[in-house]
């Protein structure tokens, strides 16, 4: 009896205040729900309201108003009635009897005997933040659910003290310890699955406080995923949108082998070069976008002068964006780790080009040593304790795991630019375990196509003892989660190339004068560095070919095939431009009755500018790759068709090929075949022509290189949220224990 009296007065006096935490909490929770569903639109909705896009307006509003618990959805402006509402907006709310001000509030009313959350955010144009609001953006939340929650509540209490009075106290003591540690073993389970990236719909079943905590998860993940989905078009400024929104004040570094820009000593002085490279390509507006530091081996001439005395320069040059902290490697380092096991080793083997891989025991050395200096750089640029760090390339297979180990909270970023060969061919790789720990160091690793992400799991899963998670695609080695996505790389849109360039006439006119080609000469253009995976004999073959089996071309037709010098130190590159050569003159000279000869073999460095003009004038682009990870010499061609008219050839071999369906698709090993194609492509109609490139010019404007890079850093900061997240939960489960 006296046990009774005691739960009765408890279940007395701790019934409001349980009602009162329980409906605060609550109100609490709506107050969250309702900033992340502004959060998630406010963007989009600031730049409909400033077109005057009205019918999207209520297209965003009826979506938003979906959800159960979310009454109607409004923007007040000057009038006192909404300017734009959902169908069901209580007629009694009007404009003028709502909160308003400069910051989000929230107040509480009765419509038709139910409670209700009124919460109002001013929006401020994307465009200018400095003009005056633009207006509101009204929320109203249904609060009745709070009173069945605070009944559940009181449910649970009356149980819970009904336990208490039939056990014994040692017992009820014990129960309550293992409820609260079940409890939050629960939550960590719910965290894990609610932020994960690529889990969708995880079922599980939780009691009714875990459930809102997973609802509340995941419309964090939806406000995330919803700002990739409504920005059709990304931009600089939508990167460094997102930079804002989504990673405020992180730091990035940037880690690639090659460096964006080389300074030289020319016959005028010290000269700037850009190179001709993808990954400089690729990389370099990002970092335009998002600023930071880019660590990079200086290999100009003229690069030591230029730097500080922290071996710094910013760039670009005339109007600095970001900062290049070179590295010094020595010719004998640069023989070992980039032309001995980069080139020799990992570039052969990843791009099955049937050329025999190189291994040395002393190339592996000096890879590894080298990655070590990176990594020391790293840490010393480093300003923060937990900066995002995007690492480049096949060079630093070692630094991610180096990087873990001087800088344990940071967020890598792995991505390689080369294919992935299948777990057969790396199997040969003498040093493959040590790789694979290397890039594992990852907290995520990004490759061109989901063909390369499968090759690179069935590779860990031969060689390396983890754990393997194929629904979410991660790789758990020694309690640290690696995960695996594929994130189709890309060009700036439009590129910076483009935008001195003349007309599309101007620019035939000037290659033809240039060359001594008759103007009614069709041109084929193939550009690239002089490499052997790049099938440059291959598509000096098919000309050959072409010319052969369609004599009609003969005199009508010219190949400028504009290749650039590159590791000139290794026989096979040096072989490959010798062999090139030797086969232009070969078929030149079995034409040499016909003006123009078919192949015009251009070899040095060419600037941006002069290859987006031969794109300009060419009427084919050939990208023969034989194997290659995306090439974006067929991305470009297409940014510099703003005329929507020529034909893309492009190989099988190339991730492109995924891509770009509208392209006429090849087998470079097939010389005949090709050359037929070629034929195809030398007499397609200009009405089909502007059909393909209609197409492929959407596909690459919208999926440009700052979508690719807003990618990863949408996935770098679900990540950190998680983390953010987990670690909170593992310190609440300490104190509990």
């Amino acid at each position: 009896m006296i046990a009774c009296a005691v739960a009765l007065f408890a279940l007395t006096l701790l019934g409001p205040l349980v009602t009162s935490l329980v409906d605060d909490w609550s109100r609490r929770d709506v107050e969250l729900r309702a900033t992340l569903v502004f959060n998630s639109v406010s963007g989009p909705l600031s730049a409909m309201l400033e077109n005057g896009q009205t019918d999207h307006i209520n297209e965003l509003f009826e979506r938003v108003a979906t959800d159960s618990r979310i009454v109607a959805v409004a923007v007040c402006r000057d009038g006192k009635e909404p300017a734009h509402a959902t169908k069901l907006m209580p007629s009694s709310i009007s404009c003028e009897k709502i909160a308003r001000s400069d910051t989000e509030s929230f107040s509480s009313v009765i419509v038709n005997g139910r409670r209700m959350l009124i919460g109002a955010y001013p929006i401020v144009s994307r465009t200018d933040p400095s003009r005056e609001i633009e207006g509101h953006f009204i929320i109203v939340h249904d609060l009745s659910f709070a009173e069945h929650r605070g009944q559940e509540a009181r449910n649970y209490l009356t149980l819970m003290l009904g336990g208490i009075i039939l056990a014994s106290g040692a017992l009820a003591i014990g129960l309550v310890l293992y409820l609260i540690r079940n409890w939050l073993r629960t939550f960590k389970q719910a965290v894990t699955s609610a932020t994960s990236p690529g889990v969708r719909n995880a079922a599980a079943s939780y009691g009714p406080l875990d459930k809102e905590v997973r609802q509340v998860l995941r419309q964090l993940e939806m406000s995330q995923s919803a700002i990739d989905r409504d920005q059709a078009n990304w931009s600089k400024e939508t990167l460094r949108d997102i930079m804002l929104a989504e990673l405020p004040g992180v730091e990035v570094l940037v880690v690639a082998n090659r460096e964006p820009y080389i300074h030289n000593h020319g016959p005028g002085g010290i000269e700037l070069q850009t190179p001709a490279s993808g990954l400089v390509s690729a990389v370099e507006p990002v970092m335009r976008a998002c600023g930071g530091t880019w660590i990079a081996h200086g290999s100009g001439t003229a690069d030591r002068e230029t730097v500080d005395a922290n071996d710094r320069i910013g760039v670009p040059p005339r109007s600095p964006e970001y900062t290049l902290r070179r590295i010094w490697i020595s010719e004998e380092e640069q023989d070992g780790y980039y032309y001995g096991l980069a080139n020799e080793g990992l570039w052969p083997l990843c791009h099955i080009a049937f050329t025999r891989p190189v291994f040395r025991e002393s190339d592996w050395r000096t890879y590894r040593a080298v990655n070590e200096r990176f990594a020391d750089a790293v840490a010393a640029e480093a300003k923060t304790s937990s900066p995002i760090v995007l690492i480049q390339d096949y060079h630093f297979a070692l630094l991610p795991q180096m990087v873990r180990e001087r800088i344990p909270d940071a967020t890598i970023i792995t991505f390689w630019h080369i294919p992935w060969p299948n777990a057969e061919t790396f199997g040969i790789f003498p040093w493959k375990e040590e790789i694979i720990h290397g890039l594992l160091g990852s907290s995520i690793i990004g490759f061109h196509t989901q063909f390369h992400c499968n090759n690179f799991l069935e590779t860990v899963d031969r060689f390396v003892e983890s754990r393997i998670d194929r629904e979410q695609e991660s790789v758990t080695l020694k309690g640290h989660e690696t995960f695996i996505r594929p994130y189709p790389i890309s060009i700036d849109w439009p590129p910076a190339a483009l935008a001195n360039q003349k007309s599309i006439q101007d620019c035939r006119d000037a290659v033809r004068k240039r060359l001594d080609l008759p103007p009614e000469t069709k041109i084929a253009v193939g550009i690239e560095r002089f490499d052997y995976t790049k099938g440059v004999l291959d598509r000096i073959r098919a000309v050959d070919t072409l010319l052969e089996t369609h004599p009609e071309w003969r005199g009508r037709f010219v190949l400028v095939q504009a290749a650039a010098p590159t590791r000139s130190k290794l026989q096979t590159y040096k072989g490959l431009q010798d062999e090139a050569m030797a086969l232009a003159e070969e078929i030149n000279a079995k034409y040499a009755d016909v003006s123009p000869q078919p192949i015009r073999l251009i070899i040095r460095h060419h600037e941006p500018s002069e290859v987006f003009e031969l794109f300009r004038a060419a009427d084919v682009c050939i990208v023969s790759s034989l194997h290659d990870g995306m090439n974006l010499v067929a991305k470009e061609f297409i940014a510099a068709r703003d005329d929507e008219r020529g034909v893309l050839m492009l190989s099988h071999f190339a991730g492109a090929s995924r891509e770009l369906a509208e392209a006429l698709i090849i087998n470079p090993y097939d010389a005949h075949a090709t050359g037929e194609v070629l034929h195809s492509a030398l007499v397609m109609p200009e009405t089909e022509q502007h059909e393909r490139m209609r197409l492929m010019r959407a596909y690459v404007s919208t999926r440009n290189v700052y979508r690719w890079a807003g990618q990863m850093l949408l996935d770098a900061s679900r990540l950190r949220k998680k983390q953010r997240i987990l670690e909170i939960a593992a310190l609440d489960t300490d104190r509990a224990g």
